[in-house]
């Protein structure tokens, strides 16, 4: 050991002042819901991807509503740990606004909640890596893209900043693919996703395809995926970037409790 390497105790680094360095809190993917069992196995997917990617950080699951785990239990399970409470939704409303923060006031573990996962690039890769399964093309033309477009389907809420959070990434998407993008809903906000469908075929869009917005299969997505006149993409899921997403929203809110103890 040279003088510039800190002693360890028991193979944990510790800090100069012979004090360990403190763990990372437990990070607590917050789900939904959804009556769609394939939900629950998707989102559990997607937590394997996360601690593959991050081997030794404790990830736990919590829902808001309808499928157990429910976030209050998963909470008070944790006792008083410290964690990161990371959203799996597309962008800001009631559940983020209100639910989340609510049932983390209620617990005893010493929470932050992270922003939700949308607007943000990695969302328009994996939404750009959906279509292409779908049988979107992997190279266009002017000719194709002239006649293309896409609907990003959405749950909708009555929240403007959530409309806000899907307009901007349906531009995101837009430059992605250089075709029309237009953000629709499946409940609570318009348009409705037939009502963009029509709206894109009235305008020369004969190939409109639907881009799923939704974090797992559901009601929403799959009542959202029969209005598709073309092609229509699976639910995000656990792609690989969702993964790189969690981890990125986890690091971001433990750098904003840092900068504020500091």
């Amino acid at each position: 050991m040279t003088a510039s390497t800190p002693p360890s105790t028991s193979g944990r680094l510790v800090t100069p002042l012979g004090r360990r360095r403190p763990a990372a809190p437990a990070l607590v993917l917050v789900a939904h819901g959804s009556r769609e069992p394939r939900a629950l196995t998707t989102v559990r997917a997607l937590m394997t991807r996360v601690r593959g990617l991050r081997p030794g950080l404790p990830v736990h699951l919590g829902h808001i509503e309808l499928t157990e785990p429910l976030l209050p239990g998963t909470l008070a399970a944790l006792g008083d740990t410290r964690a990161v409470l990371v959203p799996l939704l597309l962008g800001r409303g009631y559940h983020v606004g209100q639910d989340i923060p609510e049932m983390a006031a209620a617990a005893s573990a010493r929470t932050r909640t992270a922003t939700p996962l949308g607007p943000h690039p990695l969302l328009a890769e994996v939404l750009h890596a959906r279509l292409l399964e779908a049988g979107w093309p992997p190279a266009t033309d002017d000719s194709f893209r002239r006649s293309s477009a896409v609907v990003l389907a959405a749950a909708g809420s009555r929240d403007p900043d959530s409309a806000t959070d899907t307009r901007r990434t349906a531009r995101l998407l837009a430059a992605r693919l250089g075709v029309p993008v237009i953000p629709a809903y499946a409940s609570a906000a318009t348009p409705a996703v037939p009502t963009a469908v029509r709206a894109l075929t009235a305008r020369g869009r004969h190939r409109v395809a639907i881009a799923s917005y939704f974090t797992a299969p559901g009601r929403f997505a799959t009542q959202c995926a029969e209005a598709a006149p073309w092609i229509a993409s699976a639910p995000l899921g656990d792609h690989e970037a969702m993964a790189r997403l969690v981890l990125h929203r986890y690091d971001q809110a433990r750098t904003a409790r840092s900068t504020e103890a500091a």
